[in-house]
Protein backbone atom coordinates (compact mmCIF):
# COMPACT_ATOMS: atom_id res chain seq x y z
CA UNK A 1 0.00 0.00 0.00
CA UNK A 2 1.55 3.35 -1.12
CA UNK A 3 0.73 5.50 1.51
CA UNK A 4 2.78 8.01 3.71
CA UNK A 5 1.71 9.35 6.90
CA UNK A 6 0.36 12.60 8.09
CA UNK A 7 2.46 13.96 11.65
CA UNK A 8 0.22 15.72 13.58
CA UNK A 9 3.04 18.37 14.77
CA UNK A 10 2.35 21.93 13.53
CA UNK A 11 -0.93 21.53 12.44
CA UNK A 12 -3.59 23.44 13.91
CA UNK A 13 -6.31 21.52 15.44
CA UNK A 14 -10.21 21.25 14.47
CA UNK A 15 -13.18 20.61 16.11
CA UNK A 16 -16.60 21.11 15.50
CA UNK A 17 -18.26 24.16 16.04
CA UNK A 18 -19.71 23.21 19.53
CA UNK A 19 -16.06 22.51 20.44
CA UNK A 20 -16.57 18.15 20.19
CA UNK A 21 -13.90 16.32 17.88
CA UNK A 22 -14.88 16.45 14.12
CA UNK A 23 -16.83 12.77 13.55
CA UNK A 24 -16.27 10.75 10.48
CA UNK A 25 -17.02 7.28 9.21
CA UNK A 26 -14.16 5.64 7.01
CA UNK A 27 -16.37 2.74 4.80
CA UNK A 28 -13.86 0.74 3.18
CA UNK A 29 -13.98 -3.37 3.09
CA UNK A 30 -10.14 -3.35 2.63
CA UNK A 31 -9.58 -3.74 7.17
CA UNK A 32 -5.68 -2.63 6.46
CA UNK A 33 -6.45 0.08 4.89
CA UNK A 34 -9.22 1.40 6.84
CA UNK A 35 -7.37 0.72 9.74
CA UNK A 36 -4.37 2.64 8.67
CA UNK A 37 -6.79 5.80 7.21
CA UNK A 38 -8.35 5.74 10.57
CA UNK A 39 -5.06 6.13 13.11
CA UNK A 40 -4.10 8.92 11.07
CA UNK A 41 -7.42 10.45 11.58
CA UNK A 42 -7.24 9.90 15.26
CA UNK A 43 -3.69 11.13 15.13
CA UNK A 44 -5.45 14.24 13.77
CA UNK A 45 -7.75 14.50 16.74
CA UNK A 46 -10.79 12.98 15.11
CA UNK A 47 -13.28 10.58 16.80
CA UNK A 48 -13.42 7.21 13.62
CA UNK A 49 -15.03 4.55 13.40
CA UNK A 50 -15.13 2.15 10.23
CA UNK A 51 -17.36 -0.37 7.96
CA UNK A 52 -16.68 -2.58 5.57
CA UNK A 53 -19.90 -3.05 3.37
CA UNK A 54 -22.36 -0.50 2.73
CA UNK A 55 -24.81 -2.16 5.28
CA UNK A 56 -22.53 -1.70 8.40
CA UNK A 57 -22.00 1.62 6.85
CA UNK A 58 -25.32 2.98 7.12
CA UNK A 59 -26.26 1.81 10.41
CA UNK A 60 -22.64 3.02 11.80
CA UNK A 61 -23.85 6.47 10.49
CA UNK A 62 -27.14 6.50 12.21
CA UNK A 63 -24.97 6.00 15.29
CA UNK A 64 -22.46 7.66 15.15
CA UNK A 65 -23.99 10.76 13.14
CA UNK A 66 -20.67 11.58 11.25
CA UNK A 67 -19.49 15.11 10.20
CA UNK A 68 -17.37 13.40 7.40
CA UNK A 69 -17.55 9.70 5.38
CA UNK A 70 -14.31 8.70 3.64
CA UNK A 71 -16.20 6.49 1.39
CA UNK A 72 -14.99 3.66 -1.14
CA UNK A 73 -16.72 3.44 -4.54
CA UNK A 74 -16.63 -0.22 -4.50
CA UNK A 75 -17.69 -2.15 -1.50
CA UNK A 76 -18.05 -5.78 -1.41
CA UNK A 77 -22.57 -5.82 -1.12
CA UNK A 78 -22.94 -2.44 -2.78
CA UNK A 79 -21.30 0.78 -4.50
CA UNK A 80 -20.31 3.61 -3.00
CA UNK A 81 -23.04 6.09 -4.80
CA UNK A 82 -26.09 3.72 -3.69
CA UNK A 83 -24.86 4.06 -0.17
CA UNK A 84 -24.32 7.87 -0.47
CA UNK A 85 -27.74 7.74 -0.89
CA UNK A 86 -29.23 5.84 1.84
CA UNK A 87 -26.01 7.81 4.15
CA UNK A 88 -28.20 11.43 3.01
CA UNK A 89 -31.27 10.30 3.86
CA UNK A 90 -29.60 9.93 7.71
CA UNK A 91 -26.97 12.89 7.41
CA UNK A 92 -28.05 15.07 4.94
CA UNK A 93 -24.96 17.84 5.09
CA UNK A 94 -22.50 15.66 6.02
CA UNK A 95 -19.24 15.86 3.59
CA UNK A 96 -17.91 13.04 1.60
CA UNK A 97 -14.76 11.92 0.16
CA UNK A 98 -15.10 9.10 -2.47
CA UNK A 99 -12.47 6.63 -2.39
CA UNK A 100 -11.38 4.70 -5.66
CA UNK A 101 -9.03 2.80 -7.53
CA UNK A 102 -10.49 4.33 -10.51
CA UNK A 103 -9.31 7.49 -12.01
CA UNK A 104 -11.17 7.70 -15.00
CA UNK A 105 -12.47 11.25 -15.54
CA UNK A 106 -16.23 9.52 -15.77
CA UNK A 107 -15.53 7.81 -12.62
CA UNK A 108 -14.79 11.29 -10.66
CA UNK A 109 -17.87 13.21 -12.55
CA UNK A 110 -20.05 9.78 -11.59
CA UNK A 111 -18.85 10.51 -7.87
CA UNK A 112 -19.28 14.22 -7.76
CA UNK A 113 -22.93 13.81 -9.94
CA UNK A 114 -23.93 11.48 -6.95
CA UNK A 115 -23.73 13.81 -4.36
CA UNK A 116 -19.52 13.29 -3.36
CA UNK A 117 -17.88 16.75 -2.60
CA UNK A 118 -14.41 15.29 -3.43
CA UNK A 119 -12.86 12.42 -4.73
CA UNK A 120 -9.58 11.19 -4.23
CA UNK A 121 -7.66 7.61 -6.33
CA UNK A 122 -5.92 5.02 -4.79
CA UNK A 123 -2.92 4.73 -4.10
CA UNK A 124 -3.10 8.00 -1.71
CA UNK A 125 -1.40 10.06 0.54
CA UNK A 126 -2.60 9.79 3.98
CA UNK A 127 -1.34 13.40 4.28
CA UNK A 128 -4.00 14.33 1.09
CA UNK A 129 -7.06 12.82 2.85
CA UNK A 130 -6.45 14.42 6.26
CA UNK A 131 -5.65 17.81 4.57
CA UNK A 132 -8.97 17.44 1.92
CA UNK A 133 -11.55 16.63 4.77
CA UNK A 134 -10.24 19.56 6.77
CA UNK A 135 -10.65 21.82 4.43
CA UNK A 136 -14.36 20.42 3.27
CA UNK A 137 -15.45 20.84 6.89
CA UNK A 138 -14.14 24.74 7.20
CA UNK A 139 -15.79 25.35 3.62
CA UNK A 140 -19.18 23.72 5.01
CA UNK A 141 -19.05 25.32 7.99
CA UNK A 142 -18.75 22.93 10.19
CA UNK A 143 -15.27 23.00 12.18
CA UNK A 144 -13.14 25.46 13.63
CA UNK A 145 -9.75 25.71 14.21
CA UNK A 146 -8.94 26.26 18.03
CA UNK A 147 -8.12 30.07 18.48
CA UNK A 148 -5.98 29.86 21.79
CA UNK A 149 -3.70 27.39 19.68
CA UNK A 150 -3.93 23.71 19.31
CA UNK A 151 -4.58 22.06 23.09
CA UNK A 152 -5.67 18.57 24.04
CA UNK A 153 -7.12 17.82 27.36
CA UNK A 154 -7.37 14.51 29.35
CA UNK A 155 -8.69 15.10 32.59
CA UNK A 156 -6.58 17.45 34.43
CA UNK A 157 -3.61 16.86 31.86
CA UNK A 158 -3.35 19.85 29.16
CA UNK A 159 -1.04 19.89 26.35
CA UNK A 160 0.01 23.20 24.30
CA UNK A 161 1.03 21.37 21.19
CA UNK A 162 2.02 25.11 19.44
CA UNK A 163 3.97 26.32 23.09
CA UNK A 164 5.00 22.10 23.04
CA UNK A 165 3.75 22.48 27.24
CA UNK A 166 2.04 20.11 29.40
CA UNK A 167 0.85 20.73 32.66
CA UNK A 168 -1.13 18.56 34.98
CA UNK A 169 -3.24 20.25 37.59
CA UNK A 170 -1.58 23.48 36.59
CA UNK A 171 1.81 22.26 37.13
CA UNK A 172 4.15 22.31 34.43
CA UNK A 173 5.69 19.17 33.52
CA UNK A 174 8.94 19.01 31.41
CA UNK A 175 9.12 16.24 28.95
CA UNK A 176 11.71 15.55 26.01
CA UNK A 177 10.97 15.87 22.88
CA UNK A 178 10.40 12.06 22.68
CA UNK A 179 8.35 11.70 25.87
CA UNK A 180 6.21 15.02 24.31
CA UNK A 181 5.20 12.92 21.23
CA UNK A 182 4.46 9.47 23.06
CA UNK A 183 2.09 11.80 25.32
CA UNK A 184 0.69 13.10 22.07
CA UNK A 185 -0.19 9.87 20.65
CA UNK A 186 -1.90 8.76 24.01
CA UNK A 187 -3.71 11.96 24.74
CA UNK A 188 -5.24 12.23 21.24
CA UNK A 189 -6.69 8.60 21.69
CA UNK A 190 -7.70 8.80 25.41
CA UNK A 191 -9.63 5.87 26.42
CA UNK A 192 -8.03 3.79 23.72
CA UNK A 193 -5.80 0.83 24.59
CA UNK A 194 -2.78 1.44 22.10
CA UNK A 195 -0.54 -1.44 21.22
CA UNK A 196 3.32 -1.46 21.24
CA UNK A 197 3.60 -1.65 17.82
CA UNK A 198 1.10 1.26 16.83
CA UNK A 199 3.03 3.22 19.10
CA UNK A 200 6.41 2.34 17.46
CA UNK A 201 4.53 3.61 14.70
CA UNK A 202 3.63 6.80 15.16
CA UNK A 203 6.08 8.22 17.73
CA UNK A 204 9.53 6.20 15.99
CA UNK A 205 7.97 5.71 12.60
CA UNK A 206 7.80 3.07 10.18
CA UNK A 207 11.44 2.76 9.32
CA UNK A 208 12.63 2.48 13.00
CA UNK A 209 14.55 -0.81 13.70
CA UNK A 210 14.32 -0.58 17.73
CA UNK A 211 12.11 -3.27 19.94
CA UNK A 212 9.17 -2.73 22.13
CA UNK A 213 11.46 -2.37 25.37
CA UNK A 214 11.88 1.38 23.62
CA UNK A 215 8.50 1.41 24.54
CA UNK A 216 8.13 0.15 27.67
CA UNK A 217 11.42 2.31 28.74
CA UNK A 218 9.78 5.32 27.64
CA UNK A 219 6.42 4.88 29.44
CA UNK A 220 8.11 4.40 32.77
CA UNK A 221 9.65 8.09 31.38
CA UNK A 222 6.06 9.39 31.30
CA UNK A 223 4.90 7.84 33.95
CA UNK A 224 7.98 9.15 36.66
CA UNK A 225 6.64 12.73 35.37
CA UNK A 226 3.37 12.75 34.62
CA UNK A 227 1.73 10.18 37.20
CA UNK A 228 4.46 11.08 39.93
CA UNK A 229 2.87 11.57 43.23
CA UNK A 230 -0.36 11.55 41.68
CA UNK A 231 -3.45 9.13 40.81
CA UNK A 232 -2.03 7.23 38.00
CA UNK A 233 -3.40 8.15 34.25
CA UNK A 234 -1.32 6.03 32.47
CA UNK A 235 -2.37 2.17 32.76
CA UNK A 236 -1.09 -0.91 31.26
CA UNK A 237 -3.58 -3.37 29.62
CA UNK A 238 -1.28 -6.87 29.79
CA UNK A 239 -0.89 -7.98 26.32
CA UNK A 240 -2.66 -5.30 25.02
CA UNK A 241 -0.86 -2.58 25.30
CA UNK A 242 -1.67 0.93 26.81
CA UNK A 243 -4.42 3.43 27.87
CA UNK A 244 -4.17 7.08 29.11
CA UNK A 245 -7.49 7.64 31.13
CA UNK A 246 -8.65 10.81 33.39
CA UNK A 247 -9.07 9.90 37.24
CA UNK A 248 -12.11 8.57 38.08
CA UNK A 249 -14.18 11.14 40.42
Amino acid sequence: MNTSRPRGSGRPLLTRTDGAPLRVLVVDDDPDLAEVLSGALRYDGWEVRTAGDGVSAVAEARELLPDAIVLDVMLPDTDGFAVLRSLRAVRPDVCVLFLTARDAVEDRIAGITAGGDDYVTKPFSLEEVVARLRGLLRRAGMARQLAEGPRLTVGDLVMDEEAREVTRGGELVELSPTEFELLRFLMRNPRRVLSKAQILDRVWSYDFGGQAHVVELYISYLRRKVDAGRPPMIHTVRGAGYVLKPVAR
